[in-house]
């Protein structure tokens, strides 16, 4: 089996820190928007209650 050259693990390192960072935004992103949800639902739900 050949030796990989440095330059491909530089290459191989990066590119596995750019996917892992872009799964973690959007991981992130989609628990922001779901936490959001509940909470404008819970809102609009007491304002509801308090135009009845």
């Amino acid at each position: 089996m050949p030796q990989m050259a440095p330059i491909n693990w530089l290459i191989m390192f990066i590119y596995f820190l750019m996917m892992l960072y872009m799964l973690m935004n959007l991981i992130y992103f989609n628990f922001n928007k779901k936490n959001k949800m509940k909470k404008m639902n819970k809102i609009l739900i007491k304002n509801y209650n308090k135009f009845i």
